[in-house]
């Protein structure tokens, strides 16, 4: 080392715009560790290594600020070149330097006429991560010190008092003549009482308390000091306003205070990559009443020195090194609460490994039915993919919240090979490397319908709110569809009837990162009708009226509780409706607001269990202005709490219906009353807990423990019952209800508990539940998995119960109990399990493996490996086969790949289009179409790929059934240069014959010439239409974001045969394109001995007749037809030749006739 050490080159600006400026300042901000505190010499050149004095362009240069040079100030028609700078440094000073000093401290003497001292300091900050004896000093001292001295001692007050005269204690002016009046209300009115009044200069010194009227008084204050007044209250915002003076010697201050509400994370810190050296910034932001005033950061689990690092809301890294790699999280609090942000996981690859793994994994996909590869008899080929990990691209700025172009690992390279099936060929393209390329981003949707729990009415033309934005509205059927920002990690929809006949219902979604759009089918709960109170009497309300069994609880208002928004008593008769969800009625689950989760002290989101929900809405009878109540009860019997250790830790909470987060209101005391129940002969004494609530602007209230008792429950997906590992189903949303059995009646539920959904991803889902170690049956869980709006099969626990087909070992699976919903009944459906919650005892070995994990054990759930236990669902495809020359999986956007053959031809479009066959028959057919290019030079002649479906039993004809097929759909490709038309063939299998192809498609076909031939009786040849035609033509098209969306609402249509309908019931009397009959093949089961024995003569003499024929017609013979379906060939064949020799002798006996 020399006596100086120079820093990098830094090149931070370009001369376009007004010039180019190398700051030092700016240098700093992004290269705070290169650049010592000091410069002692800076040097520039041009990026062509051209010194400034040779350039002939006017520069400036100055240690304190760096280096700069001004467009405008150069010579006519010129423009600055694009400098870079350096600077020299002392020795060490590159990894020790000092900051800046701090402004002097008080003096350490308050007395009069005294000397004291000052102190300033300053910091030596070390930027290498080195031992602090390796790293060298700063030179010089950290603190500073000068004296300081007080003014002369006086026997009288200095302060100047503009009105009035100073306090006592020279503190202040007092005004005795002066008063402050002052109202504290809530927003809906409801006078706020023992809030705290202060002065906001002196917010610890307590001026007044707010009266039961919200009302107080302050004397003594001067008008200029009662400017700013500060009022607080426990579970309310605190509130800064300013008084206002009418110069008589009176103030008058009027506030509204706004209930608390806790930190929410609006800006989640994103997963981010990052070469070794480089450097990262996460972002985090949280809102709240008041707002979050405090921001910690976390590093896998550990708390990040706020001194080292800097950070406030941002966590900015520098330097980085592979040992920084891991989970980040932010946590935010303020006088509210606290919250912890989602986790983001930064990944730091180091010097010389690569971003990406060229190699693809192996990914196999299944062949159709009827193609066997020789020599293996195996169904499956290994195309290959890459992992859609994130990886370490060039950004244009590595110091953003959000990396404006992620990458990802892509396809690189792919080949074409030949798949031989036996009987014939499929071309394939599999991947053979892969590399980092920029992120697909695939939209994000949200859909759904919204309709009543009760009997399915739709919310037509409902306000969707995504926290307080109008998000749309929804459609007359109640549908809608939502697109949702990249960046979103936790979306809340609330759903409001601008008509109030439901309740406003705020939900939480989960989502598909990958683009996948998922269903949602809503359901909200109509309001109950309003009955008429008096606000002068003392009123109750009973919650939960169930036929039979007594209310979960009261509502109970005293008199002249109700106030208008003005904080004025309301007298008169209130229209109260008050909506109770009740846990013992199964069908209200999935109306239940909210996800039933609240936040604790420590900002974690945990578990509710509840009692029931309940909506209050209380209107003026006149006017229908919405009222206030102050001072009600709430009262839960506890003869419905079955769990006697829930009853100390219930509490009263309302939901937040921004965040869908439930917040505390209060907990419950205990009272005895003696009442009468629900068919007693006479009254009892009762037990009640009893909570104090307002009602303010918040209308949804829950009873609700917080429950420690929790599991994990493992669940998988797959394509088919064979349940092979490489045939799992991402994209899936299972949904899980927590159920409280009747004591001894594990299959009767009392209520249900909780709710939870959850995606599955490639290795499955965990989801959260409740669970007991001593009590199997005290939770019990129904389970449900839908796909797109599909429901799929639980595997079958009836006749008898086979672990390998359950996926769970015994003797943890009789534990358990497993009964899929069709146990006891089997014409109910086959979509659902139901399983005793017993949590797993990690004394005994066989309770180790799954499928329910104990809560602290989510890493063994979420890394379980396919051979653990697991509870399986599938998806009834054994009618329906799908195969695409280019790999793509649907419920996964990210894996579409931009090839000429590929069947979507657009990531960001997807357009389905299906024809609908008749069939004549007394069995459903199976109909393949098979999609070749047409008419683009890439693809002409080339597959794209094959659609196979059974057809579907019209229940209203008999021997009638048809088949929606998909098909390649003309148009662009995925260059958007040319148009294709592709070739479709459709193609029953089995005896079928084409009797019918509908005259509008017909003529359509042969006014948009080429007309492909269509000789064959056996199927039908068509290049599929360009233009997106109707149920008239028996064409159905629909273009969507999501391939499965734009696939299900075509097939509804189809089915329905209309062009803007849905059905899942066959309708084969309209909207057909093509007619085939299809009738059994007569099969003679009487072999050509058995005809000898029994008929000889006959026999003989129709052999005789066939011989001759086929002698004499051997040159009319036709030559063998290739079929679409390999297997069937010889059968066919056959079928063919005994169908010529009928025509034959035909043609002979009319000829002997004639």
């Amino acid at each position: 080392r020399g006596v100086t050490e120079w820093t990098s080159w830094f090149n931070i600006d370009h001369p376009g715009g007004n010039g180019d400026y190398e700051r030092l300042e700016a240098i700093r901000f992004y290269y705070r560790e290169r650049v010592c505190a000091r410069p002692t010499a800076m040097e520039a050149r041009t990026t062509d290594w051209v010194a400034p004095a040779d350039t002939g362009e006017v520069v400036h240069s100055s240690l304190e600020k760096g280096f700069w040079c001004v467009n405008n100030e150069q010579p006519r028609g010129r423009v600055c070149s694009n400098y870079h700078v350096r600077f020299q440094c002392p020795p060490g000073s590159m990894q020790s330097y000092w900051t800046n000093w701090s402004e002097w401290g008080p003096c350490s003497t308050a007395v009069c006429n005294d000397v004291g001292i000052q102190v300033r300091q300053r910091k030596c900050v070390n930027t290498q991560p080195m031992p602090l004896l390796l790293v060298p000093a700063c030179i010089g001292h950290h603190s500073e010190r000068r004296e300081c001295s007080n003014p002369p001692c006086t026997d009288k007050c200095q302060l100047v008092c503009s009105e009035g005269r100073p306090s006592e204690d020279c503190s202040r002016c007092a005004c005795d003549d002066h008063v402050l009046h002052g109202e504290v209300h809530g927003v809906t009115g409801v006078p706020v009482a023992e809030a705290w009044v202060a002065l906001d200069r002196e917010p610890k010194v307590i001026r007044a308390l707010t009266d039961a009227k919200g009302q107080f008084r302050i004397t003594g204050i001067c008008s200029a000091s009662s400017g700013a007044i500060s009022i607080r209250k426990e579970k309310f915002a605190p509130i800064t306003v300013s008084a206002a003076n009418n110069g008589t010697g009176l103030s008058w201050v009027r506030a509204v205070l706004r209930s608390a509400e806790k930190p929410y994370v609006v800006k989640h810190p994103e997963d981010k990559v990052r070469y070794e050296g480089g450097r990262v910034m996460m972002c985090c932001k949280a809102t709240g009443s008041p707002p979050p005033d405090k921001y910690y950061w976390y590093h896998n689990g550990t708390l990040l020195d706020r001194k080292l690092y800097k950070y406030e809301e941002d966590l900015v890294l520098w330097s980085l090194k592979p040992e920084q790699s891991g989970q980040y999280y932010c946590k935010t609090s303020s006088s509210a609460g606290s919250i912890k942000s989602s986790p983001a996981l930064l990944t730091v690859i180091a010097k010389g490994q690569p971003s990406c793994n060229s190699t693809p994994e192996m990914h196999l996909i299944r062949l159709p039915m009827d193609c066997v590869q020789p020599g293996t008899d195996s169904m499956h080929y290994n195309t290959g993919r890459c992992l859609h990990n994130k990886c370490a691209g060039s950004l244009d700025f590595d110091m953003r919240c959000r990396d404006e172009a992620g990458f990802c690992c892509g396809v690189k390279d792919m080949e074409s090979r030949v798949i031989n099936c036996g009987s014939y060929i499929l071309p394939i393209r599999a991947v053979t490397q892969c590399s980092c390329q920029k992120c697909l981003q695939p939209t994000v949707l949200v859909r759904g319908r919204v309709v009543t729990a009760d009997n399915g009415e739709p919310l037509r033309f409902g306000h969707i709110y995504i926290g307080k934005e109008r998000a749309g509205t929804t459609g007359y059927q109640g549908g809608f569809t939502l697109q949702i920002p990249p960046d979103t990690q936790r979306l809340v929809v609330n759903f409001v009837d601008p008509t109030e006949k439901f309740l406003d219902t705020p939900k939480v979604f989960i989502l598909d990162k990958r683009g996948g759009s998922i269903y949602h089918d809503v359901k909200v709960m109509r309001k109950k009708a309003p009955i008429d109170i008096n606000a002068g009497e003392t009123n109750s309300i009973n919650l939960g009226e169930i036929n039979g069994e007594d209310p979960i609880g009261q509502l109970v208002i005293p008199p002249n509780s109700f106030h208008k928004e003005n904080g004025e008593i309301y007298e008169g008769t209130v229209k109260a409706s008050v909506t109770f969800i009740d846990p013992r009625n199964i069908t209200t689950a999935a109306a239940a607001p909210g996800d039933l989760n609240f936040v604790d002290g420590e900002g974690d989101m945990l578990p509710l269990r509840t009692y029931g929900m309940f909506s209050v809405d209380f209107r003026d009878e006149s006017n229908k202005e919405v009222l206030g109540a102050g001072a009600v009860q709430v009262l839960l019997d506890t003869q419905h709490v079955k769990m006697p250790e829930h009853i100390p830790k219930m509490k009263l909470w309302s939901l937040n219906p921004d965040t869908g987060v439930w917040e505390e209101e209060s907990d419950f005391s205990y009272t005895t009353t003696t009442a009468g129940g629900h068919g007693r002969s006479k009254r009892e004494e009762r037990t009640f807990l009893i909570g104090n609530m307002e009602i303010r602007e918040r209308r949804l209230f829950n009873l609700d423990v917080p429950e420690n008792r929790r599991c994990y429950v493992k669940v998988r997906a797959y394509m088919s019952d064979k349940f092979l590992s490489s045939e799992q189903l991402e994209g899936v949303v299972i949904t899980l209800i927590n159920l409280e059995p009747k004591p001894g009646f594990s299959s009767n539920p009392r209520a249900w508990g909780r709710f939870d959904s959850v995606i599955t991803g490639s290795n499955g889902a965990c989801l959260p539940a409740f669970c007991d170690a001593q009590r199997p049956d005290a939770y019990t869980a129904y389970v449900t998995a839908m796909m797109g709006g599909e429901e799929l099969e639980a595997a079958p626990s009836s006749p008898k119960m086979n672990p390998n087909i359950i996926g769970v070992s015994q003797p943890y699976l009789d534990k358990i109990d497993y009964q899929r919903s069709d146990h006891d009944d089997p014409a109910l459906k086959k979509t659902a399990f139901k399983i005793n919650l017993a949590k797993p005892n990690q004394n005994n070995f066989d309770e180790t493996n799954g499928p329910i994990y104990p809560y602290q054990n989510a890493l063994s759930c979420e890394n379980a490996p396919i051979d653990a236990n697991h509870f399986r669902f599938f998806r009834v495809e054994k009618d329906k086969y799908e195969y695409n020359v280019i790999p793509f999986e649907e419920n996964d956007l990210t894996t579409w790949m931009g090839d000429y053959l590929s069947w979507w031809p657009n990531p960001q479009e997807f357009r389905a289009c299906f024809i609908k066959v008749k069939i004549h028959g007394q069995k459903e057919v199976m109909v393949r179409s098979r999609n070749l290019g047409g008419t683009h030079r890439e693809t002409k002649g080339k597959l794209y790929g094959l659609r196979d479906i059974r057809s579907t039993r019209d229940m209203r004809e008999a021997n009638t059934s048809a088949a929606c097929l998909e098909f390649k759909c003309s148009g662009m490709l995925f260059d958007q240069a040319e148009v294709d038309r592709s070739i479709i063939s459709v193609l029953p299998q089995g005896n079928c014959r084409k009797t019918n192809t509908n005259s509008l498609l017909q003529e359509y076909l042969i006014k948009h010439p080429p007309v492909a031939p269509n000789n064959d009786t056996h199927g039908f040849t068509m290049l599929a239409p360009v233009d997106p035609l109707g149920h008239n033509y028996g064409i159905y098209t629909v273009t969507d974001q999501n391939p499965r969306v734009a696939k299900e609402i075509a097939i509804g249509r189809c089915f329905d045969g209309t062009s803007d309908g849905f059905s899942r019931e066959m309708k084969t009397d309209s909207g057909v394109a093509l007619t085939f009959s299809c009738p059994e093949r007569k099969i003679n089961r009487e072999s050509l001995f058995q005809r000898l024995q029994n008929n000889p003569s006959q026999t003989l003499a129709q052999m005789g007749r066939s011989m001759r024929e086929s002698e004499g017609m051997q040159a009319q013979r036709l030559p063998t037809r290739i079929v679409a379906y390999p297997s069937e060939q010889q059968g066919r064949t056959q079928n063919r030749r005994v169908t010529s020799t009928t025509r034959r002798r035909v043609s002979m006996r009319t000829q002997q006739r004639q």
